[in-house]
């Protein structure tokens, strides 16, 4: 089997074929858009790429050809050899990563489904007009500060209108500058609505989504976010995994016969833990008599309300999980142990 290692970019790629004996065969650069050509032609062979923004398509393109694929993450490829002794060029990165190939058998990422990716940047893509609504009513709100306004409390969609109402009281009335940029935190807000109308429609369409949004504090957003994320439920032995994975436990910096942990990891997407975190807090202020927000309670006393809805967050991890791979519906109070929740599985009526 032969080893072809694809340094991609996003005009042309380098390639590095080589037999499994680790004899170099071929070298060249092509156009990225034919890489698809190129694999076609290739007999069954072992491809590698590391992780940057097209190579899950390749990857995809390599998988439909019969090939094995290795998504070597980015973060590996340096202990690897590549850019050793401060030389680093496509040519020697595709040169590094096929010859270790022929040596060892490369650790993978996990390849995400199509529609993973496709659900994934629909929430991405929301995120986005968010944040740009968030950094403009932020200066707004800066604007207002300098002019001692004070803007009414209320939701994000109206702040144009509160802060109108409140740049009536300023002698000069509201600026055209101000003016011009609530205009546009306007249409971020019709953007964002439909971008959440659709997120919604596709959730209600989901068996997987509309168990998951059983779950108090969790909606479309969140749960899209969840299951583009873990795509394969089966990928993972247990909820700890899960809940590794997102970041959301405790790291460890730990020598000889000291003993130490650390705030949450905050490894894998942050997109679906910072989702999961604001679910918390929406449960937490929902429901507050419900059995997780019981517990957070006892948690909140002990340690702080922040760390206490992050808990909550994982905990809310944990049970999306298990929904997911039992088939299951929300229960509050069933299988409570401590303080534990799980899960339930619905009645056959």
């Amino acid at each position: 089997m032969q080893h072809v290692a694809i340094d991609l970019g996003g005009r042309e790629s380098q390639l590095c074929v080589r037999a499994s004996d680790g004899k170099i065969l071929r070298e060249e650069k092509v156009p990225t858009r034919h890489l698809g050509i190129f694999l076609e032609r290739q007999p069954h062979s072992r491809v590698i790429l590391e992780t940057c923004a097209e190579a899950f398509h390749v990857a995809d393109l390599a998988l439909s050809n019969a090939h094995e694929v290795r998504v070597v993450p980015a973060t590996l490829v340096r202990s690897l050899g590549v850019g050793a002794r401060g030389i680093k060029t496509d040519r020697r990165d595709a040169q590094v990563l096929s010859e270790v190939s022929c040596r060892i058998d490369l650790p993978s990422v996990h390849v995400p489904s199509d529609l993973a990716r496709q659900r994934r940047s629909l929430c991405g893509l929301r995120q986005a007009l968010v944040s740009s609504r968030t950094a403009l009513v932020n200066t707004a709100r800066g604007w207002g500060r300098t002019q001692l306004l004070k803007v009414a409390s209320g939701q994000t969609s109206t702040f144009p209108d509160r802060m109108r109402k409140a740049g009536k009281a300023h002698e000069d009335g509201v600026p055209e500058a101000l003016e011009r940029l609530l205009k546009v935190i306007d249409s971020l807000n019709e953007q964002i609505a439909l971008a959440d109308q659709e997120l919604k429609e596709l959730a209600e369409k989901d068996p997987i989504c509309i168990r998951l949004m059983s779950v108090p504090g969790v909606g479309p957003v969140t749960s899209m976010r969840f299951v583009s994320a873990i795509d394969e439920v089966s990928r993972f032995p247990s909820a700890h995994a899960v809940q590794s994975f997102l970041g959301l436990t405790p790291g460890e910096h730990s020598s000889s016969e000291r003993k130490q942990r650390t705030s949450i990891t905050k490894a894998g997407p942050a997109a679906v833990r910072g989702a999961l975190v604001q679910a918390a807090w929406t449960l937490r202020r929902s429901r507050p008599l419900d059995p997780i927000c019981l517990w957070a309670k006892s948690i909140e006393l002990r340690r702080g309300k922040f760390v206490a809805t992050v808990a909550v967050a994982r905990k809310l991890a944990g049970i999306l999980f298990a929904i997911w791979r039992d088939g299951a519906q929300y229960s509050a109070t069933h299988g409570m142990q401590g303080s534990g929740v799980t899960a339930s599985t619905p009645s056959p009526s």
